[in-house]
């Protein structure tokens, strides 16, 4: 069983996840405050495509 405490934890590197994704996002040049977002809702699988997907403005980013 899960306690809360575990879910507490669990959710402090979720934020600091997010809050990665959005820097990252921001490096990229694309929106931070939607990035954030899909950071908390998708974890690392926000840190991925923000990660994996190029620049808008880059010739390999579409």
């Amino acid at each position: 069983m899960i306690e809360a405490t575990d879910l507490q934890d669990n959710g402090g590197w979720w934020l600091a996840l997010a809050i990665v994704t959005a820097g990252l996002a921001e490096f990229k040049g694309r929106r931070r405050l939607l990035w954030f977002l899909l950071g908390l809702l998708l974890g690392p699988i926000a840190t991925i495509l923000v990660v994996v997907w190029g620049r808008p403005d880059s010739p390999f980013g579409k």
